[in-house]
């Protein structure tokens, strides 16, 4: 069995985060999502690394724009979602929900996480305890609904609350400490909640990145992914609600707070 990949988080433009992905064994790498080229291009050379390969979870500029000059520097090649390559960078490998491809001896499973834009997808990698959900579920937040509907994002949100719940979900963006004064909004007696909240602040602070979170974590303090639960929906006036009317609620309070 191959070792777990390394896992490297890359800071870029202003809340931005880009992830490398280094097969030790082989010496490759893998980028998810190229905000910019700039400080891929830094951290590759600071370690030694080249670029082989290039994923990209969806189409929005602050998540693609490095994406040609990486691939001309480096000759990476680069998967997208089928359904959104109408406006992404040229693919070299085309996706969908369902897929599985190999990464340097590695399986990639595709998950289709529409919502935030239609055609987002996130890369799970089983064999490294790790998920890509970019601007879908993110860290005590998920991404506002520029394309999608409630139902769809609410869909997505539950297929990736099924997954294994000690995976580290790395998100696209540090939005986490904004994210977690919503989120008191709702549950402000949530204990495991008021924990993570000291802990964000303590991290940032000392200007640490608190992504990736532990997708435990995100089930326990996440208002997104707790819309089912009666506390949650108390919380909202929502008792007796479907949870995705409560996801509804939930968001439209997000998107004004």
């Amino acid at each position: 069995m191959a070792m777990p990949l390394e896992i490297v988080t890359v800071p870029c433009l202003s809340d931005n985060y880009a992830f490398l992905l280094h097969d030790t064994e082989s010496g490759r790498t893998a980028l998810v999502d190229a905000p910019e080229s700039d400080a891929v291009t830094a951290e590759l050379t600071a370690r030694g690394w080249r670029l082989d390969e290039i994923l990209l979870t969806h189409h929005h500029w602050d998540h693609v724009d490095g994406t040609d000059t990486l691939r001309k520097s480096y000759g990476a090649k680069v998967t997208g979602a089928a359904n959104d390559a109408h406006r992404l960078p040229e693919l070299d490998r085309a996706v969908k929900e369902g897929d599985r491809f190999d990464l340097f001896g590695h399986e990639v499973q595709v998950l289709d996480v529409s919502g935030h834009t239609i055609g987002h997808i996130a890369f799970y990698i089983p064999g490294s305890n790790a998920v890509f959900t970019a601007d879908s579920l993110m860290a005590l937040g998920c991404g506002r609904l520029f394309e999608g509907t409630p139902e769809q994002m609410w869909q997505s949100l539950s297929k990736l609350m099924q997954l294994p719940s000690d995976i580290l979900v790395y998100s696209g963006h540090e939005y986490t400490q904004s994210n977690a004064a919503f989120a008191l909004t709702i549950e402000p007696d949530n204990p495991a909640l008021k924990t993570r909240v000291a802990q964000i602040e303590a991290a940032r602070g000392a200007g640490k990145a608190t992504v990736p979170s532990a997708m435990q974590l995100e089930l326990d303090t996440n208002p997104f992914l707790r819309a089912h639960l009666p506390e949650v929906k108390q919380a909202v006036g929502m008792a007796g609600a479907e949870p995705v009317e409560v996801f509804r609620e939930v968001r439209k309070r997000k998107d004004t707070f």
